[in-house]
Parts: C-alpha cells; structure tokens; sequence
C-alpha cells in the first residue's frame, strides 16, 4: 500500500461535480463503495452511496453512504463513533465501483467485528473467522 495519511477533502464545488459525473451510478441511483483501511489494505466493509453521499464524502473527508433500508444517508460512525476518515477515493475501470481507502476508527462492523468480512468456508460449513471486538450493545446503546 501507498504511504496515503492527509485527508481528502475536495473543496471546490465545481471540482467534485466533475469527478462525480465520472461515476456511473445505476438505475437506482446507487453505486458499491469498498471500504479498505489505507494502511494495511484490509478490506472492511461494502456499502452503497448515491450522488449526495459521494459528494458529502468528498466535501468533508469523512465517508457517508446511502441505507438502502433507512432510505436515507448514513453517515458512518454517526451513532456509534466508528467513523472512517477519507485518505482517498478510486474509481474502477469500467467508473460503476468505487474503493474508499480509509482511516477506520474502532470497528467497521455492526457486528462489532473489525470488518465486516469474517465469514468463511471451514471444513465443509461457514465459520466466523473473527471475534467481536466490542458488543453491539456498546456501539448502538441497545
């Protein structure tokens, strides 16, 4: 992985709207974004942003994504205080996938796992892979 560390913010409106019109968000509006820790290439977590959460993300530096269940954006961390900070934003080669590379705090997971990615076949069945790092109940006050 790059030595990446300063926050992306792009500040320029007329900026992020050129590189917005570069993603090929679909029909729903939608487009995935990976999540991965800059400095160790974990990969963290999938979760989806429209325009609005794309162009929240890149104006403040902290990633937003779109709950297709709330219908609305998520500003990752917002309740828990998991956030994960911009470091940088690729687009792939076909411009229909974003990877967010990011500074995660705490654990990515609502599970309470570090990512959201600790599923994996064992011996013929699916086992967890990764323990909770922290209750749920401690992340959501439930």
């Amino acid at each position: 992985m790059s030595a990446l560390s300063a926050n992306l913010v792009i500040a320029d409106p007329a900026a992020r709207s050129r590189l917005l019109d570069a993603i090929r968000f679909d029909a729903r509006g939608l487009v995935p974004c990976i999540a991965q820790q800059h400095d160790t290439g974990e990969v963290l977590m999938m979760a989806w942003m429209n325009r609005e959460a794309a162009e929240e993300t890149l104006a403040t530096g902290r990633v937003c994504y779109f709950s297709r269940s709330r219908g609305g954006l998520w500003r990752k961390g917002e309740t828990s205080g998991q956030q994960q900070r911009l470091v940088d934003l690729r687009l792939d080669c076909d411009g229909d996938t974003l990877l967010a590379l990011v500074d995660q705090t705490g654990v990515a997971c609502h599970t309470g796992r570090r990512s959201c990615f600790y599923l994996a076949p064992r011996d013929g069945q699916l086992a967890e892979i990764a323990a909770p790092e922290i209750a749920p109940e401690a992340l959501y006050g439930r």
